[in-house]
C-alpha cells in the first residue's frame, strides 16, 4: 500500500468521484466501482458470519476467505494488478469436497433458512453471485482476471455448503422448497416444443 490513512474525511470525494490504488481517479458509479463495492459488502457480511458460534474449522477458513477477498478488492482498485492465483480457488475446491462430503445428497431445492449462521450464510452467498455478476459486467469494458472470477463461483458454492453444515451443526436439517401445487388442483404440464420451420 503505497500509504495509510491519517485523516477519515478528505473532501476529495465530494464532487462524485473517488481515487483508485494508481491514482486515477473516476466515478463513483463506475462499474469498478461498484465490483470494489459488491466485493466490501462480501467481506463485511462473512464479517457478521464471523460473530456467530462456528463449529469445527469453519471460522479460520472464513477469516482466510476475508483476507483473500481484501486482496482482490486491491486488485480491482489497482487495474493490471494480480494477487488472486490458483492456489487460493484450490484451497476453496479443498473445502468444499471436505465439508460436502458427510452431507446427505440433494434431492430437493433448498430455502436460504434455518439456523442463524446458516441464514447469515445464504445471504453472504446471494452476495457472492451479485460479486461475481459485477465482476462479469466490468470484464466488458477492462481486462479482469478469470481466476478472480473463478474464485467467487466456488465462494459461493462453498457459502451454499456451510449453511447446510451450520443448519445441522444446530442440530436441524436443510429446510426444504415446498412445491406449491397449481390452484386448479391439476399438475402442471411440460410446454411443448415447437418446431420451426
Amino acid at each position: 500500500m503505497g500509504h495509510r490513512l491519517s485523516r477519515i474525511y478528505t473532501r476529495t470525494g465530494d464532487g462524485g468521484e473517488t481515487g483508485l490504488g494508481d491514482g486515477c481517479r473516476i466515478a463513483k458509479d463506475h462499474a469498478r466501482i461498484e465490483a470494489l463495492g459488491c466485493v466490501d459488502e462480501l467481506n463485511s457480511h462473512i464479517g457478521l458470519l464471523l460473530t456467530e458460534a462456528l463449529p469445527g474449522d469453519i471460522e479460520p477458513c472464513l477469516m482466510q476467505i476475508q483476507n483473500d477477498l481484501f486482496d482482490l478488492g486491491g486488485e480491482l482498485s489497482i487495474p493490471g494488478y494480480v494477487m488472486i492465483d490458483d492456489a487460493r480457488v484450490d484451497r476453496l475446491e479443498t473445502a468444499l469436497d471436505r465439508y460436502n462430503e458427510p452431507l446427505p445428497p440433494l434431492k430437493e431445492f433448498i430455502l436460504p433458512g434455518g439456523s442463524r449462521p446458516a441464514a447469515l450464510a445464504h445471504v453472504a452467498r446471494t452476495v457472492c453471485r451479485r460479486a461475481e455478476r459485477s465482476l462479469v459486467r466490468l470484464r466488458r469494458d477492462a481486462p479482469i482476471q478469470d481466476v478472480s472470477l473463478r474464485y467467487l463461483n466456488r465462494l459461493s458454492d462453498l457459502l451454499f455448503v456451510l449453511a447446510r453444515c451450520l443448519n445441522r451443526a444446530a442440530g436441524g436439517s436443510d429446510v426444504l422448497w415446498q412445491r406449491t401445487p397449481p390452484a386448479d388442483g391439476k399438475s402442471p404440464t411440460r410446454a411443448r416444443r415447437v418446431k420451426t420451420p
